[in-house]
This record gives structure tokens, sequence and C-alpha cells, in this order.
């Protein structure tokens, strides 16, 4: 693996999407394209992987969608494996009976990146890998996951490994705008991570001086928010609440079990886990047999990207009406629904207080008060939720909201990073 001769590399491996870029020694930066499975291309190689039953072959991006797509009963489609980098309780899944680490699941998954990638071909000279302030999970170990990162970045041959915040990388893209001196506050909204960084950026003999001031982070974003989704809509109708007769008693459904549905990375691998022997029992002793039917007809059937598409879907439709539908078909069941906005506001709250005690926090941090911001830069897919705007337009004002280049900003940003310099001021060297 690698690139043209000369040029550095940004990789923004996110929990839903990851982007490329690459950077030249003139202070350019390009967002690569990949190909896609109907002859086009695309910025974005979404971060999922397939595994085949019948060849072990693994895939990945829309092309392992695709695999799903055509056998979803011989092929596993594994969502949001970046959410398990930090987990030390993660030491590995087995998938048709082979044994992957994280670390394999993240080389193959760059592997096949690669090999969809146009345009890269030769050695760089430099790679800068984006990194989360704080990782998701609930008791995130980062120790371990830059680890993680390293080995699996390492096995692919790529020069010159470094980590760099991704809020870094997206106010690195963001000052390419700045006409003049600007304090600026970096938001990041991933699908695992909500990531603040504020920069203080000068005009200094003809070129422009970036001084960090703070940074900080919360591990809920986009899933989170997709969480909510499933448990409010979804789950209820799925058995959740409900209960099973054990030795003459009546006893509520363990709320585990629809807590790792809701989650994209753990619903992969409920199928032939523990948790599914035990729903069976349950299902048959359950006082409302079809909806924990229902359940099971889910999880067995593998129709976790079709429940993806639907959440995906209602969400995005939120964030521009009052009221949205939310409609899944996948197999044997048939979910719909109509969804306010309001409600969802109501549901994410706790989320919603989360990344503003962040903001909070990097603002301390910095000895800054909102009036000494002067642009608030938001980027990520979550940015879009109306909701998520509101905090940012309230403390800030709408004057100072500065959007664009949401998937783009922090790859490209890499890459610059890695133009610069003296690279080693905003990056750290990775060490597996």
């Amino acid at each position: 693996m690698g690139g043209e001769a000369g040029i550095t590399l940004g990789v923004d491996f996110g929990t839903t999407n990851t982007v490329v870029a690459v950077g030249n020694a003139e202070g350019g930066a390009r967002v690569v394209r990949f190909a896609t499975p109907g002859g086009g291309e695309a910025a974005a190689f979404r971060s999922v992987l397939s595994v085949s039953e019948e060849a072990h072959a693994i895939d990945a991006g829309a092309w392992a969608i695709e695999a799903f797509l055509d056998d979803p009963e011989s092929t596993r489609l594994i969502q949001s494996f970046k959410s398990f980098a930090a987990s030390s309780a993660f030491s590995g899944t087995s998938i048709f009976g082979r044994r992957f680490q994280f670390e394999d699941l993240l080389f193959a998954f760059l592997r096949r990146l690669w090999e969809r990638s146009e345009g890269l071909d030769g050695p760089a000279a430099r790679t800068v890998i984006g990194r989360p302030v704080v990782f998701a999970g609930a008791d995130p170990n980062e120790g371990l996951a830059l680890r993680r990162y390293a080995a699996a970045f390492g096995r692919c041959g790529l020069p010159g490994l470094s980590f760099a915040y991704e809020p870094v990388g997206a106010a690195f893209f963001f000052a390419k705008r700045l006409e003049g001196s600007a304090t600026v506050l970096v938001a990041d909204f991933g699908g695992g991570t909500s990531d603040f960084s504020i920069m203080r950026f000068r005009r200094e003999g003809g070129g422009l001086v970036a001084e960090p001031l703070s940074r900080s982070g919360v591990g809920v974003a986009g899933d989170a928010f997709d969480f909510q989704i499933i448990d409010h809509v979804v789950s209820p109708r799925l058995g959740k609440g409900g209960e099973y007769r054990s030795d003459g008693k009546r006893l509520p459904v363990p709320n585990r079990y629809y807590a790792a549905f809701a989650r994209w990375n753990q619903l992969a691998l409920m199928k032939g886990s523990r948790e599914m022997r035990e729903l069976r029992q349950i299902a048959r002793t359950a006082v409302d047999p079809e909806g924990i039917g229902r359940f099971l007809d889910l999880l067995e059937s593998d129709q976790g990207y079709l429940l993806y598409r639907a959440v995906s879907a209602v969400k995005e439709a939120l964030s521009e009406a009052q009221t949205a539908r939310f409609s899944l078909r996948a197999g044997g069941v048939e979910i719909e629904a109509d969804i306010t906005r309001a409600d969802f506001e109501h549901w994410i709250a706790r989320e919603l207080e989360a990344v503003e005690r962040a903001v909070e926090q990097a603002l301390g941090s910095a000895g800054l008060t909102d009036r000494d911001v002067d642009k608030v830069f938001l980027t990520g897919g979550s940015s879009f939720v109306p909701a998520v705007r509101a905090i940012f337009r309230r403390r800030f004002g709408a004057d100072a909201i500065e959007t664009g280049g949401e998937f783009e900003s922090i790859a490209t940003g890499l890459a610059l990073i890695g133009s610069e310099p003296d690279a080693k001021g905003w990056s750290q060297p990775a060490e597996a």
C-alpha cells in the first residue's frame, strides 16, 4: 500500500465512513475517490466488513454491503467495528469458525479500502491517522486502541505513521478559509464520538500560525442517537418490556439483550452467541411469544443493515421535518411508526447534555468564555441534527457558525498536517 511519491496521507478512519486525503509539498490536499460496485466512485468508504461463510472471503465498504445483500444467509455484515478499538473486554470474535481480533478486522478493512482506491500509486512520505479525543465505550482504554491502530496500519506497510486528533485535523481544513486571526472552536460529530478542539490562528510572516488551546471529547454521537430510536421505536415491538415464566414466576425479559441489539457494533455478533441461546429459551415461555419471535427472526436473518437504513433515513428526515415516518420491512418483521422531532430530541436529551458539558470543558481548559470564540466550525454527519446545531447557535450566535466539508474535512486536514514542516508539533508517532 502507499500513495504517490512525495505525498502525505491523511486517514480518517470513522465509525460510519472512512475518508483518505493526500497532501503535497505545495500545501494542497485532495480527497481520494473510491470505486463503487456499480462502476461509479465516491469520496467516502463505508466502514463495514462482510465475511462469507462458504469461502471465508472478506470485503469492505459498499462491496461488503452488496455481498451481504446478495447472500444474507451465509454472509455476516459487521458495522461500527471502530467502537471496539478501546474495549479491553473485546479480545476478538469468532465468525463462521474463524477468529478475528480487532487488528485483524481493521487490517482486512484497510487492505480492501486500498484496493478500491483511485489514483494511489507508489510510496508516500508520511501517514497521519486521525484519532478521537475520547474513544467510544463505557471504559475506553486509549493506549490499547492506539496500539491496535498501529498494529493494523503497520501491517499495511504504510510509512511514517503518526496520530493526530480528529478535530485538530478539521481545524487545519477550516483554517484555509480564514482571512485573518481568529479563535476557533471545532466540533466534530462522528458515529461514535463527539470531539472538540479550540485553536487560535493568527497571521504571521505571510503565513498562518496555529496554537492549540484545549480539547475535549465524549463517547457519544451518531450511534448513540440511533440507539435511542431503536430503543424507543423498534425494541418495544420485539418484546422489550415483556415477561416470561420461570419456576412458576413471571420475570421481566432482561433489557441487556435489547441494549446489545440497539448498538451497531454488537448487533452483528449476537447471532450464534450465548444471548441468542438464552433468548430462544425465554421465547418458549414468553407472555408475548410473538414479540420475542420477531426479535429472533431479525437476529437470525441478520437484518441489521436494513435496520440501519431505516434508522438513518428517519434521522435524516427529522433534520428537515418536524415529523417523519419510520419504516422497517425486514424478513417477516414490519414496523411503521411516526416520530416527531420533539420526541427524538427528548430521547437524546442526555446525549445533548453530555455534548454541552464537553464544550464547557474545552472552554474552561482554555480559560475562555463563549464571547472569546470568534468562529465555530461544525463537521461530521451528526452536526446536521437540529438539536446539536441549536447548542452552538444559542451559545455563540448564528453568525459564528461555519459548516462545510462535513465528511471530508478531517482527512484533508490530516493530510495538511502531514505536509507541515513541523508535523511533530501536531501529531505523535504511532508505536505498535
